[in-house]
């Protein structure tokens, strides 16, 4: 359905929802006394944050929304085995799970979400059955007898985030509210009770209208609506724009009923504040105030980058933040907590501490005016690895509002922590996170014991602030088990036993206990899951990047182990239960396990077609030119048999986002230019590359196969190829096109997942005891081990 059809009722109910949402925030700003953070350790500043910016729902109101959650998971007749109970009076974010005299089980916890957690502790560790972000739905057995048990637990992390700003681009962009309440009810089943909500743009349109912008120059800055989170900070301006009215206005009650929702739950919403970026054209009508050119982000073209910094100390930065934050509010309500990120990828203008000090106090300020009791929530990736934030850099900018004033996000904690450079982040609060994903991209990849210990040493750190855990990932949909671990580990106040961990996942994953799967998921564990280097993990494998020599794949693991689990999964197809959808995740993991065999495969191929090249072995090199464009076929096989591997589902959400069928065009521009050119010259080209069906066969196979003859012609002819000639062609030819292009692409799986496995196992096992292809493709992928 296109956005036009949403009915003007839904939109009254929905304005009527934020006036009582404002006049809810009027009496909370009135609650409760100031905080005062200067002398408490982390653990005490963190329950004080939790108490301060928990949202006021009455507990009737968060039971019926947990009891809801339980019910759209198990169905509303298996919800009748339990009753829920928020008691303000237990410790803040635990919970507590006994049997009643009736024979139901009592889930009682602090807030809705601790309701929550109970539930899925109790579906995972006793019921033995557990959801996915593709799974959200469990089916009880008829006249099951719940077990008796008495579990009390508390999370040693008072916050537990999710989200980053990005990831509304590259996983939520084209979802609905439906998409939107399946996700929700996982997050409260993980217990997290802090998130974001960023849509602005309808607001913006209104300040800047009212400020004398006409609706072209608006337009000119707005960028589409595959690119937003990046306009939002500042990085790009106006590009696969324009937004329509009809858009904006979807957005912004689609934020009101997912706000609404988390609220219900318990779950605190962090609003966006203003940053002080503009679009260009507010130099126009105000001449006289300071603006700075915010510097060109990935090389995009003047007429999509560049746009202004309002300097945080003029009159007119005050002015726009009051009006924008009072605006915000009024629709969304609050919790107390504001976001925003000056200086995202971005250089600040000045390199001098007084500056940072200042700027950083005037954004905080801004906050404080509208709302005394605001904490600003920023985003650390600006400090990680850039050279300008040194020492007394970022302590100007951090000290700069009170201690327990700025709540800090640690992006990427588990690869670069950042608190540790910071001191701990001169003692304003931080939550740990796992950032893990850029771009949505697909890959087996993580990093499961330095998570399990990293959180344990930010907990021991002399003097930590730590407040949190989270998870941050770019894109979603990818790796589940990482997650799921990641979130599990922020709640337990010790490290978790690695191989019970994983075996039990495998228990409740597949609703069967073998030996087999246990050793799949053990063997996973111990290679694509025990990542430790230091290098910029982005998902651009070979087979999703622009063909080249210049390419240095590696890996950290033996790729036997991933052959070994593969096979494991293989065997165990008979035990794996029909019902529960079981079999449908047993599927997905076949794919995604294929798929990534596939992947270090291409790898191994690239090492030796790079060598062949390079010493001139034309017959070496055609050889393994065929079996990689092989590969691309076996790989689009296996990913055509999932639903969650379709380009197809992506373009369709995309089109079907569009406020009216005129708009559709664009929408799909969007999608398509998002997960491949990523700009309008390839400006950041495959960063969100996907490993879909519809992708391979038709982006990823021909760049190579144009690639492989071109070489091929070159060795044939004894001249040298031509790299920078073979660039301009492939983006003319595939690259640049393909985001304009309109093929409809399948929506539903095609083949059967288990044969086609099983026949690309057995393809590829005879290739491992073939002469000529181990003679060709000697040598092996570099590996890089890290340290330990």
């Amino acid at each position: 359905m296109a956005v036009g059809g949403r009915n003007n009722g839904k939109m009254q109910l929905n304005w009527k929802l934020a006036l009582a949402l404002l006049a809810l925030h009027r009496l909370q700003l009135g609650q409760g006394s100031e905080l005062n953070l200067d002398a408490a350790s982390g653990a005490e500043m963190g329950l004080q944050m939790v108490a301060r910016l928990a949202p006021s729902t009455p507990t009737d109101v968060q039971e019926s929304a947990a009891m809801a959650v339980i019910s759209r998971v198990i169905g509303e007749q298996s919800s009748q085995l339990f009753k829920v109970h928020v008691n303000k009076q237990m410790d803040l974010r635990s919970f507590q799970i006994t049997m009643l005299n009736d024979g139901r089980i009592l889930l009682m916890g602090w807030d809705g979400v601790s309701v929550c957690k109970a539930f899925h502790h109790y579906l995972k560790y006793v019921l033995n059955k557990d959801v996915d972000w593709f799974k959200m739905r469990i089916e009880l057995p008829t006249n099951l007898q719940l077990p008796n048990v008495t579990i009390e637990s508390k999370s040693a992390s008072p916050f537990i985030y999710h989200q980053n700003v990005c990831t509304w681009s590259y996983s939520f962009a084209w979802w609905s509210f439906k998409q939107w309440r399946r996700h929700l009810d996982w997050m409260a089943l993980m217990g997290i009770s802090l998130t974001i909500a960023p849509v602005q743009e309808d607001i913006w349109v209104e300040v800047y209208t009212e400020m004398g912008l006409t609706l072209e120059e608006i337009d000119e800055h707005l960028a589409g609506p595959a690119f937003q989170a990046w306009q939002r900070m500042g990085n790009i301006r106006g590009w696969a724009g324009p937004l329509t009215p009809q858009w904006r206005r979807y957005q912004l009650l689609l934020q009101q009923e997912i706000i609404a929702a988390q609220r219900n739950l318990g779950m605190s919403v962090a609003l966006p504040a203003f940053a002080g970026h503009v679009p260009r054209a507010l130099k126009r009508l105000n001449p006289d105030s300071t603006f700075m050119e915010v510097q060109r982000w990935n090389q995009f073209p003047d007429q999509y980058c560049c746009g202004l910094f309002v300097e945080p100390k003029e009159n007119l930065f005050n002015e726009i933040a009051l009006n924008f934050l009072q605006k915000i509010i009024t629709i969304y309500g609050s919790n107390h907590i504001f976001f925003c990120d000056p200086f995202n990828e971005l250089e600040p203008p000045v390199a001098k501490p007084e500056y940072m000090r200042s700027t950083s106090a005037a954004i905080y300020e801004s906050m404080r005016r509208i709302d005394p009791q605001a904490i600003w929530l920023l985003q650390g990736w600006m400090f990680v690895k850039n050279p300008f934030w040194t020492t007394d850099m970022a302590e100007a900018f951090l000290t700069a509002a009170p201690r327990g004033r700025i709540l800090v996000l640690d992006l990427q904690s588990e690869q670069f922590p950042q608190y540790e450079l910071t001191r701990s982040y001169f003692g304003q609060p931080f939550i740990w996170c796992m950032l893990h994903n850029f771009g949505g991209t697909l890959g087996m990849f993580g990093s499961a014991k330095l998570i399990n210990s990293g959180i344990e040493e930010a907990r021991r750190l002399p003097n930590s602030s730590l407040v949190g855990t989270g998870i941050t990932p770019e894109g979603i949909g990818q790796n589940y088990v990482m997650y799921s671990f990641t979130l599990e580990r922020g709640w337990s106040n010790k490290p978790l036993d690695l191989d019970s961990w994983f075996t039990n996942f495998s228990h409740t994953r597949y609703g069967v206990k073998d030996e087999r799967l246990e050793q799949a998921w053990l063997q996973l564990k111990n290679s694509v899951y025990s990542f430790r280097g230091l290098q910029k993990m982005r998902g651009q494998y070979v087979v999703t990047r622009r063909p080249s020599f210049n390419q240095e794949p590696f890996t950290w693991y033996d790729a036997s182990a991933v052959l070994d689990a593969w096979h494991l999964l293989l065997s165990s197809r008979a035990i794996i239960p029909l019902e529960d959808d079981r079999y449908e995740m047993y599927e997905h993991d076949l794919v995604d396990i294929t798929r990534q065999f596939l992947q270090i495969s291409a790898d191994q191929l690239y090492v030796n077609l790079r060598s062949a090249f390079r010493k001139r072995q034309v017959t070496r090199f055609e050889y393994l030119s065929t079996k990689l464009l092989k590969l691309f076929d076996d790989m689009e096989l296996i990913l055509a048999s999932s639903r969650n591997f379709l380009l197809g589902n992506w373009l369709q959400q995309a089109k079907r986002a569009a406020p009216s069928p005129g708009e559709q065009t664009n929408f799909e521009f969007n999608a398509r230019n998002q997960i491949t050119a990523w700009g309008p010259d390839g400006q950041i080209l495959d960063y969100a590359c996907k490993q879909w069906s519809g992708l391979v066969s038709d982006y990823y196979r021909p760049r190579w196969r144009l690639f492989l003859e071109d070489v091929t012609v070159a060795l044939h002819s004894r001249r040298p190829f031509n790299g920078t000639a073979f660039k301009l062609k492939v983006s003319q030819e595939i690259e640049l096109p393909f985001s304009h292009k309109v093929d409809v692409y399948p929506v539903t799986p095609v083949g059967n997942t288990w044969l086609i496995s099983q026949d690309i196992f057995e393809t590829w096992k005879a290739y491992s005891k073939d002469t000529l292809f181990l003679h060709n493709n000697r040598l092996p992928v570099p590996r890089k081990l890290g340290s330990k």
